[in-house]
C-alpha cells in the first residue's frame, strides 16, 4: 500500500523533527501556554476522555502506563506543545471552512473525517448517542435542536461537535463537525482535519466495543 507508506514515512520524519524542537523547551512556558500541569517529569493530559501523560524531555506519550502506538496522535501531542496556545473559548464555533485555511484542506477534512463518520454512525445514531451517555470522561453534552448533536472535549478544554442526521430512503445521512472557536489558537488548520481524524477513530473504537 504505497499511501500508507508515505503516509507513515512522513509521520515518522515529522516525530523525530518535533522531537527534537520538544527537548528544547521550558516546561514552564509550555504549562503556561497550553494550560497543563508539568509534575513528576511529564505534562498531564486527556486525549478525548483518557489520562495521558506526555514525558520530557524524551518525548513519550503514555496512556495507562502503556506508550501510545498511534503516530498520528503522538505527532499532533508533540506539535501542539511545540506551538499550540490553550486560550479561553467565546462560547462561538466554527465550520472547518471557518478555520483559517480550511477551505485549502476540506476535501481532505471531509474524506478522512465526514464521510467515515456517515459510514460509521449514520445509520446508528442512537448507538453514536450511546457512547456519550456511557462515557461521562468525554464531558459531552447534547445539543438540542437537531437529530444527533453532542459536544465533548477532545483534549484538555478544547471541544468540537458532531451533528448527524440520519437518512432514509430519500436522502443520505450527513455529518458536520464544529470547533470552539479556541481551536484556530492550538492548532492549524491540518492539525485540526488531523484532530478530528483521531477523534473519529476512538469513537469507532468505542463503538466497536459495545458491538
Amino acid at each position: 500500500m504505497p499511501e500508507l507508506s508515505v503516509k507513515k514515512d512522513w509521520r515518522s520524519r515529522a516525530a523525530a523533527h518535533y522531537s527534537k524542537l520538544y527537548r528544547q523547551l521550558a516546561p514552564p512556558e509550555v504549562e503556561s501556554r497550553c494550560k497543563l500541569s508539568f509534575e513528576g517529569g511529564a505534562f498531564s493530559l486527556r486525549l478525548m476522555g483518557e489520562d495521558c501523560r506526555a514525558e520530557f524531555p524524551d518525548f513519550v506519550l503514555r496512556r495507562a502506563g502503556e506508550p501510545v502506538r498511534d503516530e498520528g496522535a503522538r505527532v499532533l501531542i508533540l506539535r501542539y506543545l511545540c506551538a499550540g496556545r490553550m486560550t479561553p473559548s467565546s462560547g462561538k464555533q466554527l465550520s472547518y471552512n471557518d478555520i483559517p485555511w480550511g477551505s485549502l484542506y476540506y476535501s481532505s477534512f471531509d474524506g478522512r473525517c465526514l464521510k467515515r463518520i456517515e459510514r460509521l454512525f449514520g445509520a446508528d445514531t442512537r448507538g453514536f448517542s450511546r457512547i456519550f451517555e456511557e462515557n461521562k470522561k468525554l464531558k459531552a453534552e447534547k445539543l438540542a435542536g437537531k437529530d444527533c448533536a453532542w459536544r465533548f472535549e477532545f483534549l484538555n478544554g478544547l471541544f468540537m461537535s458532531v451533528i448527524i442526521w440520519e437518512g432514509d430512503e430519500d436522502f443520505p445521512s450527513k455529518a458536520q463537525v464544529l470547533f470552539d472557536d479556541n481551536f484556530p489558537a492550538a492548532f492549524s488548520a491540518e492539525d485540526t482535519a488531523a484532530a478530528c481524524d483521531i477523534c473519529v477513530s476512538r469513537l469507532k473504537e468505542m463503538k466497536d466495543r459495545h458491538e
